[in-house]
């Protein structure tokens, strides 16, 4: 599913100064509960509730090839992380890249951004069968 991008200035600046905050090497992460998030959802064609996410990357990075290369890995990594483990909607969620995005791999950025998330406590729930124990422990290996 595309995502909903912040595009409201003020909507950066409240989630830098009242949202929780983790960061890592290479990103920041900061999470507001959105309070559009009803409407959104009422606007939403499958009627769900999504994040608004923004992404930034100050000129202290670089120049505008090495922005544009982290702003991209970041998004792919948010994407990612949102398919294979899920995260918590009805929230602003806020990325900047630190320098060391620019020089680190894919993969480097997915573990850092599941870091912070993790620790900001927003990643989805790990699926309960009817036993109440987790999935992946009911497979034998």
């Amino acid at each position: 599913m595309k995502q909903i991008a912040i595009c409201e200035n003020h909507l950066y600046q409240k989630a830098y100064a009242r949202g929780r905050r983790a960061a890592a090497r290479t990103i920041c992460v900061y999470i507001l509960g959105d309070k559009k998030a009803r409407a959104l959802r009422a606007a939403h064609p499958m009627k769900q509730t999504v994040n608004r996410v923004g992404i930034s990357a100050s000129k202290k990075i670089g120049g505008a090839v090495a922005r544009n290369r982290a702003k991209r890995i970041i998004r792919e990594a948010y994407r990612l992380t949102d398919a294979q483990i899920g995260v918590k909607k009805g929230y602003l969620v806020v990325i900047t890249a630190r320098h060391a995005a620019t020089a680190s791999k894919m993969q480097d950025v997915l573990r850092d951004l599941q870091y912070c998330l993790r620790k900001v406590d927003m990643l989805a729930p790990a699926n309960k069968s009817k036993t109440g124990r987790d999935t992946a422990q009911n497979h034998h290996v």
